[in-house]
């Protein structure tokens, strides 16, 4: 019994030693061998079949993602346009238009460019602009000087209206909303002082 364990321990150092001095190629061949044995394959093939089936399954328990949005892209356009989105238009153009329908609505005929009416009420208009104007910008001197101008201006042409048309002097005035105090008539000394009675005795009255 102890020699036939002896016998196998040196069969198996002489076996060790034969294969730790073996050429590299015949190394080679037996790994290549080895990983062409037909159980690493069907392992192989086990493996892969494997895991195309838990690809699957985890495609067929994927549920579409809910829409986090709140508005389509596409239901924008269908959006109508609101009126603030409208481009303001610049004072000087709003000016101008309110010209062209304040002197069309108060001239005398469809050429007038030059009668009192006319001329009144482009410059009311001019002027309520102006004073807007100021109102923002107290401190614009040049402007406060053009539109005391203006002012004096509209005065003497609603004073010459008065003058030659009571009429359409109350008529222009009512319509504008024009604030304008019109002229008194100037009297002579005896239409002023003849109706109060003397007051002193006439001392050459009686001389004839």
């Amino acid at each position: 019994m102890f020699k036939n364990s002896v016998l196998l321990a040196v069969l198996g150092a002489v076996i060790y030693t034969a294969d730790a001095f073996a050429p590299a190629g015949q190394l080679n061949h037996a790994l290549q061998s080895v990983s062409t044995a037909p159980v690493h394959h069907k392992a192989q093939s086990v493996s892969l079949a494997a895991t195309d089936d838990l690809v699957i399954g985890e495609e067929d328990s994927t549920e579409p993602a809910p829409e986090d949005f709140i508005v389509n892209a596409g239901d924008l356009d269908d959006e109508p346009a609101s009126d603030e989105a409208e481009v303001a238009m610049p004072t000087w153009f709003q000016l101008s238009e309110r010209l062209v329908e304040v002197r069309t609505q108060n001239r005398r005929h469809e050429t007038d460019t030059g009668s009192p009416e006319f001329q009144v009420a482009g410059m009311t208009e001019r002027i309520t602009f102006l004073t807007k104007h100021m109102q923002q910008h107290p401190r614009d001197f040049s402007t406060r000087r053009g539109l005391v101008a203006l002012v004096n201006k509209r005065r003497r042409l609603l004073n010459y209206l008065f003058s030659q048309d009571v009429t359409k002097y109350k008529d222009l005035v009512g319509s504008l909303g024009i604030r304008h105090k019109a002229p008194s008539v100037v009297l002579s000394k005896d239409d002023l002082y003849g109706r109060f009675p003397a007051q002193k005795p006439n001392k050459y009255a009686n001389k004839n």
